[in-house]
């Protein structure tokens, strides 16, 4: 996958480990960082812009270390798609109801899993073929 680099400083993007799903993504944050109050959001950048090959797809999610902060993303998972070239930008909030939340200039605090895609075609129909679970909704197929 190609990346821009738009901070030459910033790490590059990575896996920390062979066995990692995700890549770490860095803040590109001023030199003191942002801190963001209780159950306050804040738009943060990654420094980077990335090239996604067609037919997959970028999820952007919180690390699970900076979910011990109250880290959260405000819209749960980003979508990058794979004609998207602009900044990869993470909707912070910070979920701890006294703390506040604390990102520091270059810090690991999200990462990309990138992930293959279909596209399927539309076809408008009166009727959907039947299942075991039909309309049956939340928590429909029990709790153990």
């Amino acid at each position: 996958m190609q990346i821009i680099k738009m901070v030459p400083s910033m790490p590059t993007p990575a896996y920390a480990t062979p066995g990692s799903a995700g890549l770490d993504l860095y803040a590109n944050t001023p030199e003191e960082g942002f801190v963001i109050c209780p159950k306050e959001s804040l738009n943060i950048g990654t420094g980077i812009k990335a090239a996604i090959p067609i037919g997959f797809v970028g999820l952007l999610i919180p690390r699970s270390s900076k979910g011990r902060d109250g880290e959260i993303l405000k819209n749960t998972v980003g979508i990058i798609d794979s004609d998207y070239r602009g900044e990869i930008i993470a909707m912070i909030k910070n979920d701890d109801e006294k703390e506040p939340l604390v990102i520091k200039q270059y810090e690991r605090f999200v990462q990309l899993v990138i992930v293959p895609v279909e596209q399927v075609s539309i076809d408008l129909t009166e009727i959907l073929p039947e299942t075991e679970r039909g309309e049956g909704g939340f928590g429909s197929t029990g709790k153990h």
